[in-house]
């Protein structure tokens, strides 16, 4: 992870603001998190200001939340971080920024839902509001929202690496989940709309249940199962036909099973990224660890430590 070269504070945003738009420059300011890619900084009660601080990506992700997100935003159930304004590379800060909508929640990763029904049903509305198929020229989903075989010597490599760390108690289970979806016929509707990047951290709750969803830097067109994985990931014990039940058009078998294929590589990863935190290593989250490990226990049917 490189991390740009200019230490963000908020004297240097808020002289960002004056240069570029001066009429935000006075709002109260303060920092909101630090994601893989991004900073967040609170501007006032109702925006905020994101700006790349880690990855080369980290650019293309916001101009492309900037380019996508504001016309889908009107259309989507939950509360999304539409962009407002667009900073542009400067002297004084060499990357574009933007400036979104505040969505107020706490990242489920730090408060999961309790309201287990009204949790699948906003998560199930969500998505099926959000999964339309995407325009011509709407970036092509690969990795997490292209084919499952794409993400097969990742899936590998992390498999290998929880299991060396005594991470699974039944690592056969977690292939066996990989295996199956590998083997499920693929997507062969039309390139769906698809958020791609639903982790804990990246949806909010309140009053235990789902109440918005951030960083649509993956936005992307692909195969809906890899917004699906999230039932797994996200919903308490008992939830997930609940989700299925209500998701429109009614996932098929294969697109189930695909789903859980996801699931599985997706919370593979983050109980790697937990472990890290653990262990105190840059970049680890422990609080990404329990749901990680309820997934996989879901998925597997066997009780993780």
């Amino acid at each position: 992870m490189s991390h740009t070269e200019a230490e963000l504070t908020a004297e240097l945003i808020r002289d960002l603001l004056r240069e570029q738009h001066p009429d935000l420059a006075d709002r109260p300011l303060g920092l909101g998190a630090r994601g893989w890619d991004n900073q967040l900084w609170r501007l006032g009660e109702d925006l905020a200001v994101r700006l790349p601080w880690a990855t080369e990506s980290a650019d293309a992700l916001l101009l492309k939340e900037h380019a996508w997100l504001p016309a889908l935003a009107p259309h989507l159930p939950l509360p999304v971080p539409v962009p407002q304004r667009l900073g542009e590379p400067s002297e004084r800060f060499p990357r574009p920024w933007i400036v979104t909508t505040w969505v107020p929640g706490t990242p489920a990763d730090r408060a999961p839902v309790t309201r287990a029904a009204d949790a699948a049903g906003a998560l199930a509305a969500f998505l099926t509001a959000l999964h339309r198929p995407a325009p011509a020229g709407a970036p092509v989903g690969r990795g997490r929202a292209g084919a499952l075989a794409d993400r097969a010597k990742g899936f590998a490599e992390q498999l290998a690496k929880a299991t060396d760390l005594g991470l699974l108690p039944d690592p056969d289970a977690v292939r066996a989940v990989w295996e199956d979806a590998l083997d499920a016929p693929p997507w062969d509707g039309p390139p769906l709309w698809v958020h791609a990047d639903l982790h804990p951290a990246n949806i909010l709750t309140a009053d235990g249940t789902f109440c918005g969803v951030i960083d649509f830097g993956d936005l992307c067109a692909g195969d809906p199962a890899s917004d699906l994985a999230a039932a797994w990931v996200l919903l308490p014990d008992g939830a997930t036909d609940a989700f299925h039940d209500a998701y429109r058009p009614s996932p098929d078998s294969a697109t189930l099973r695909r789903a859980r294929g996801n699931a599985a590589a997706n919370a593979l990863g983050g109980l790697l990224i937990a472990d890290a935190g653990e262990r105190g290593l840059p970049g680890g989250k422990p609080t990404w660890g329990p749901p990680a490990q309820a997934a996989l226990r879901r998925l597997t049917g066997t009780r993780h430590s």
